[in-house]
């Protein structure tokens, strides 16, 4: 298993891997994801994505960003590894991925949202060294806007 990892930083670069992204959002259409990413491109979003033999089997989005309660830190967003791949280690060859670019840009903190029922992601987080810290509190306005 030849497993390589690169960042995508071109909206083509990541619409190419569109396919990996409905595994997470089964509804997401083409077109959708192509606008956000045109808004989302220009602050700090990239993508990094695990290839074997040139197919994509994990993929993850990342922001940088700078609170004043933290410095700078670095979000992890759209944590995916494909189902047919599970249980090769893509999962830790992102997150190892993501805590050496955290350390590069020199953040104080890698962060992420995981849904409350999803115990796997949680496990797996924890796991990887990550703990909760508080809530991330939400207040849905417009439920079909939603993904």
């Amino acid at each position: 298993m030849a497993l390589q990892i690169i960042e995508l930083t071109t909206k083509q670069e990541m619409l190419a891997q569109y396919n990996v992204m409905q595994y997470l959002y089964t509804n997401f259409s083409l077109d959708k994801y192509e606008s956000y990413l045109a808004e989302m491109i220009p602050h700090n979003y990239k993508q990094i994505a695990v290839f074997e033999n040139e197919v994509c089997v994990g993929l993850s989005g990342l922001w940088s960003g700078t609170k004043l309660w933290s410095g700078k830190y670095l979000e992890i967003d759209n944590f995916i590894v494909h189902p047919d791949h599970r249980m090769k280690g893509i999962g830790k060859m992102l997150t190892d991925y993501v805590d050496a670019k955290a350390k590069e840009l020199g953040c104080t903190m890698i962060v992420l949202d995981a849904f409350t029922g999803n115990y796997t992601a949680h496990r797996f987080y924890y796991n990887q060294g990550y703990v909760p810290k508080g809530f991330h509190f939400l207040k849905i306005l417009n439920e079909e806007g939603l993904s």
